[in-house]
């Protein structure tokens, strides 16, 4: 019998993992000069990380739903640049380092952010 390959989600922790990553994440933007101003003028930074957490949960595989809307409406108007994004994506990828998340796994979900990149820049 083959033993069935973890999903992402549960190589992320499920949802008390990627809670922790996301908490990690949004602590590496509010240190990041590049993007921080961005979310210290957010309304309702603790509703911004429910969103995040209920995305990653949703888009790793769990049963979470998402309740906010769709990332091209999230980031319409933003007019974030692709320098942001990159520093964005490099504040994931040390969240999920700091949280012990292997590397094959990280590449995963960098290859699953870089495919949002088209949603974020410039809308």
């Amino acid at each position: 019998m083959n033993q069935a390959t973890p999903t992402l989600y549960d190589r992320l922790g499920q949802r008390d993992g990627i809670a922790r990553i996301t908490r990690s994440l949004i602590q590496n933007h509010l240190a990041n000069p590049l993007v921080k101003t961005r979310y210290l003028a957010s309304e309702n930074l603790s509703r911004v990380e429910q969103r995040v957490i209920e995305f990653f949960c949703a888009g790793a595989g769990g049963p979470e739903v998402y309740s906010g809307q769709d990332m091209l409406a999230t980031h319409r108007g933003m007019n974030i640049s692709e320098q942001e994004f990159v520093s964005v994506v490099d504040d994931a990828m040390a969240a999920l380092a700091s949280n012990g998340i292997d590397p094959a796994t990280r590449s995963e979900v960098l290859s699953i952010l870089w495919s949002l990149k088209g949603e974020v820049i410039r809308v």
